[in-house]
Formats: C-alpha cells, sequence, structure tokens
C-alpha cells in the first residue's frame, strides 16, 4: 500500500504538471501545437468507424461538430444522436450529445454537448497527518474533464451550395486546482454535384482563446518539494485549422452502395509528425469507406493519423490509425452505430469500442425545403 499511495501521489504530480505546466509554454509561445486536442477526437461511430473521414460525408445531425454545412442534409424535423466510448482501458470517458432542428425552409439550428474526462483521481497531498501518520482517510478525489458546447447554424444558398458556422464554448479544469474558459468560431461549406461532395470546413477561424486560472496556493508546497514551476494565471491559443475533403457515392445496383471520401487535415503551427510536414503547412490525410445495402445495413473502414514512429534502435517506420464499424437502421427513428478504433499502437489496450445511437423524429415532406440537395438522390 505504501508504494500504491507513492504513485498515486507521484501521479498526482504528473498529472497537474502535464497538464497546468502549459503556463510555462506559454512564457515562449501563447499558441501551442496541441490546444483543445480533446476537439479533435471526433464524434459519431459512423465518422470514426471511417477513419474520421467526414467533413463532405456527413449528412446528419453530428455534422453540427464535422461541418454544420452539411446539417442541412438532415430529413426529419428533431434530430438527437447520443456517443459513448471510453479509452485507455477505461481511464478517460468520452460522451456526445447531440439535436437538430430546421427554421423554416432554408436554415437549420443545432445544438451540441463533448465532455471528456479522468475521473476519480486520487489527492494524496493529506495522506499524511500532522504527526506523519499515514491516514487513508485523507485520500480526496477529483476529476480532469473538458467541456464544450457547440452552437451551430446551416444556410442553404441553392441546391449545390450549402454554409454553416459554430460558437463554440468551452471549459477545462483540474479539480480545484485549475480551470479555464473558452470561445471560438468555425465555418463550414459543401458543395454538391450528382453523386460528388466537396467539403471545407475551418476550425478555430478567430483564434480560440483558453483563459487559464490556477489556484496555486493548493499546490506551492507541493511544486517546491518536487522542484516545479509555481503555475500562473496564463492564456492559450488555438490556432486556425482547415480540413477540405471530397466524397463520391457509387450505386451498384439497385440495392448496393459504396460511399468514399478523403479528408486533408491541415495546420499552420509549424511541422508536425504528419504524413506531409513543413515549416508552413503539415497535412494528415484521411480515408474512409462505407457500403451500403438497401439503406439499411452499412460496413465501414478508415485510416488516418499517419505518423513517423523510432523505435530503441533509431529505425523509423510509418503508423496509422485504422478503424472499422457497423450501422443498422432499426426503423426508420432509430439507428445504431459501432466503431472498433486504434489510437495508434501506443498502449497496452491500443483499440477502443465506440457506440452511438440516432433517433430521428417526424420524417420533412419532400417539399419542405427550398432549395433540394442529397434528399434528390
Amino acid at each position: 500500500m505504501k508504494y500504491r499511495s507513492r504513485a498515486h501521489f507521484f501521479y498526482l504530480i504528473l498529472l497537474l504538471s502535464c497538464w497546468t505546466g502549459h503556463a510555462k509554454l506559454f512564457s515562449q509561445d501563447l499558441a501551442p501545437k496541441y490546444s483543445n486536442e480533446f476537439l479533435n477526437i471526433g464524434v459519431g461511430a459512423r465518422a470514426l468507424g471511417m477513419g474520421r473521414a467526414q467533413v463532405s460525408a456527413v449528412r446528419d445531425v453530428t455534422a453540427a461538430y464535422w461541418n454544420p454545412a452539411a446539417l442541412m442534409g438532415v430529413q426529419h424535423k428533431y434530430e438527437f444522436s447520443l456517443m459513448h466510448s471510453e479509452y485507455f482501458a477505461g481511464v478517460a470517458q468520452y460522451d456526445y450529445l447531440g439535436f437538430t432542428t430546421p427554421v423554416k425552409d432554408q436554415s437549420q439550428i443545432a445544438v451540441s454537448l463533448i465532455r471528456f474526462g479522468v475521473d476519480d483521481i486520487p489527492d494524496t497531498r493529506f495522506l499524511y497527518d500532522a504527526n506523519g501518520a499515514l491516514n487513508y482517510n485523507n485520500i480526496q478525489f477529483f476529476n480532469a474533464a473538458d467541456y464544450a458546447l457547440l452552437l451551430s447554424y446551416a444556410r442553404d444558398l441553392s441546391d449545390n451550395f450549402k454554409v454553416g458556422m459554430n460558437a463554440k464554448v468551452i471549459h477545462r479544469n483540474v479539480g480545484k486546482f485549475a480551470q479555464a474558459w473558452g470561445f471560438g468560431l468555425d465555418v463550414g461549406g459543401i458543395y454538391i454535384k450528382d453523386h460528388l461532395t466537396l467539403g471545407l470546413m475551418v476550425r478555430d477561424i478567430t483564434t480560440t482563446f483558453n483563459a487559464w486560472s490556477h489556484d496555486a496556493d493548493l499546490v506551492r508546497e507541493i511544486y517546491a518539494q518536487t522542484d516545479n514551476e509555481i503555475p500562473v494565471n496564463s492564456v492559450e491559443l488555438t490556432l486556425p485549422r482547415a480540413i477540405s475533403s471530397v466524397a463520391y457515392t457509387f450505386q451498384i445496383g439497385k440495392q448496393f452502395s459504396l460511399l468514399t471520401t478523403l479528408d486533408l487535415d491541415m495546420t499552420f503551427d509549424g511541422a508536425r509528425n504528419t504524413l506531409i510536414s513543413s515549416s508552413f503547412l503539415s497535412v494528415d490525410p484521411r480515408f474512409g469507406l462505407e457500403a451500403g445495402f438497401q439503406n439499411m445495413a452499412f460496413l465501414r473502414a478508415g485510416i488516418g493519423n499517419f505518423q513517423y514512429i523510432k523505435d530503441f534502435d533509431g529505425k523509423e517506420s510509418l503508423n496509422m490509425q485504422p478503424s472499422m464499424g457497423i450501422g443498422v437502421f432499426i426503423s426508420e427513428r432509430f439507428q445504431i452505430d459501432y466503431a472498433l478504433s486504434d489510437i495508434g499502437n501506443v498502449s497496452e489496450t491500443p483499440y477502443s469500442h465506440v457506440f452511438s445511437v440516432k433517433v430521428s423524429l417526424d420524417k420533412l415532406d419532400p417539399d419542405f425545403r427550398k432549395f433540394k440537395s442529397w434528399t434528390d438522390k
């Protein structure tokens, strides 16, 4: 138990050092490469089963996250989606809830909630009492979690062009030790021509600001003992990134279809460990496939997150993140999706099981939309 308690103690120090240690980086650079990364995981088992290649392929309530312009493809008056997944052998919980509804015949709105968190982390600062005795009753627990609220709006411009935007509010906290509030904007566009769809999503187009505040008094003594820098209040910036996408649907007879999609995730904050990398632009490609039978059952596969990994001998190899999934329409109103996703062979339990459900109520009349799009197909 003594060694276990020490492990918890150092785990707490490590967690806080990693999470609040951004303050040290901010003094050098207010815009670290990996900021608000929980918003890049993705939502919906369909999307995760297709390697997250969705910017031009999505057309349901989850479009609020992937590309709000695609909300114009929703064919029901009310649509809900719920997703739950776990990472790192259940240590981290990831949840999503979305809702969308039309506004007249040319507009669509949506609300989305995302949470990524690690719960019940032991706080062992007071494990030893004033007399130096070990007292496990003094162990407290806290949560470290990230939250995002997305308010989305989409608009039909014509039969071919759709646009949309997100206003997002971000809250991040590490128990009582630190918290941050942030705000940002995303914009997206869709072009549709027959079976071809082109999409563009620009996230954090105005740069997303996270204002961090720390209760340094809670950790001052421990940080001093472990030679860690005392965290200070700071501002973290998330720079814009653009995702261009193309999707094409092949109709195979009357019963089968095949959707192919390619996304190019482009960042502009210096060289990253991606398939295409330079000091100005880094590009992470994603490929996705979805085979459908009578628009009732679907088999999906995808690949992305290409990275060059070095082993202990210094030999470099190309690593990637494969995924697969299935989807079934139980009825006109209810759909269930499942994805098996690999987080990149970086842990002993690399595969994560992702489940999501979608509920659709009150199918729209075919003549409801002023401009047509996917509904004609």
